[in-house]
């Protein structure tokens, strides 16, 4: 198929979470070749977009969610299958792209109620491990349907072909250089007091994403408590946890959390040794990377890892895992520090050193040759391959066949 392409692009929320970004720079960047696109996402009552894009937004409403977390992605699956054919129909789309497994469930449901439904395609960033049958379900399905997989990273691709007979077509995330920057902009200092952070000077150690198990959270809250202890250059240090918003029950994360607080001896707070932000407002996440003496990310699971590749955008050194996908794109960046993400001693090392790297006055390498623009390029001649006419669906092997 050649000319300007009809495509949707399904993701799970509108709140600020990686696989949205990716969702909306990807538009973005697809738009800006030409193609006509629409982000499809669903919304609770009161609800919009975290931030505003240039391209169509559709929002689908769900009603209030309640119940286990089993009822709650089951309610959100059913939402999407009420809502999505009206817009379907209305867009005329050409292909569906799913970056989660609500919508790639929910588009399953719909190609099996009858034809009609455009060729669906799926990115799968990473998967979770899920001791509930259900959910792994779900999970399973929202892939295993789909005419044709992306992967983000190498690791990604590779698990999914030795573990469940697929072969990934490799894609991978950028960065927005006009977000994301060195040069302090006119707003930033304004915009951390509103959100109450003092402006002291007290050095800052960043961390995106919320409280979870796969984020390795706990092990670098007890690192950055051991610092403050023994070394006098982190002693007024703070460690500022932003973000937050999943959909995912990290309850047990969180009560880990609560409980090292208490062991420790640390307090909670814009002007406390830690401080959980929650959602913050679009323009918050590059300012406090700016302002951040480096960023953790020691995660155990990680799809891409785009934060690190921000914070170094933005002229901010990083710790990171000793790990994929971080060691696929990351190796041999100057600005960058390693651990070994299950070691206590060996992520408060990392912790150390990445606060004394030069801060990058431009932006890495790495950044540049991570572009939306040549991952919007990727992803359209991807859905062209998927659309020729003589195009194969990609293969997947039984459930019984998989191999380890």
């Amino acid at each position: 198929m050649t000319g300007a392409l009809r495509i949707a692009l399904l993701t799970h929320s509108v709140l600020p979470r990686g696989g949205v970004v990716h969702t909306l720079e990807l538009a973005e960047a697809l738009g800006a070749r030409g193609h006509a696109v629409t982000v499809i996402a669903p919304a609770e009552p009161g609800q919009r977009l975290f931030r505003a894009v240039s391209c169509r937004v559709a929002l689908l409403p769900l009603p209030r969610i309640g119940g286990t977390l089993v009822e709650q992605v089951g309610q959100r699956i059913a939402a999407l299958e009420q809502g999505l054919p009206a817009v379907l129909t209305a867009g005329r789309f050409d292909l569906l792209h799913a970056q989660d497994s609500l919508s790639g469930n929910a588009l399953s449901t719909l190609a099996q109620r009858g034809p009609g439904l455009p060729p669906w395609v799926r990115t799968v960033h990473h998967l979770d491990d899920f001791s509930e049958p259900q959910l792994a379900a779900w999970q399973a399905r929202a892939w295993r349907e789909a005419r044709a997989l992306a992967c983000v990273s190498d690791i990604w691709c590779d698990r999914m072909r030795r573990e469940h007979g697929v072969q990934p077509q490799r894609m991978f995330n950028g960065v927005n250089l006009e977000r994301f920057t060195p040069i302090p902009q006119a707003g930033d200092a304004e915009l951390l007091r509103s959100l109450g952070l003092p402006d002291d000077g007290a050095p800052l150690c960043l961390a995106v994403g919320g409280i979870e198990q796969r984020k390795n959270s706990l092990r670098l809250l007890r690192a950055f408590a051991r610092l403050r202890a023994a070394d006098p250059a982190w002693a007024d240090a703070r460690l500022v946890m932003a973000g937050g918003a999943s959909l995912l029950d990290h309850g047990p994360a969180l009560r880990g959390w609560g409980d090292a607080l208490r062991e420790l001896g640390l307090s909670e707070g814009t002007d406390a040794a830690v401080w959980r932000t929650g959602p913050l407002p679009d323009a918050a996440l590059p300012a406090l990377m700016r302002r951040a003496r480096l960023l953790a990310m020691p995660s155990l699971v990680e799809g891409f890892g785009l934060v690190a590749l921000e914070a170094l955008a933005c002229g901010t050194p990083v710790l990171v895992s000793q790990r994929p996908p971080f060691t696929e794109h990351l190796a041999g960046c100057p600005a960058v520090a390693w651990c070994d993400p299950l070691d206590e001693g060996s992520v408060a090392a990392g912790l150390q050193q990445a606060a004394l790297l030069p801060r990058p006055s431009s932006p890495p390498s790495v950044c540049l040759e991570h572009g939306w623009a040549r991952s919007a390029a990727l992803h359209e001649a991807w859905y062209r391959e998927v659309l020729a006419p003589d195009a194969v669906p990609v293969f997947i092997a039984p459930a019984h066949s998989v191999t380890a």
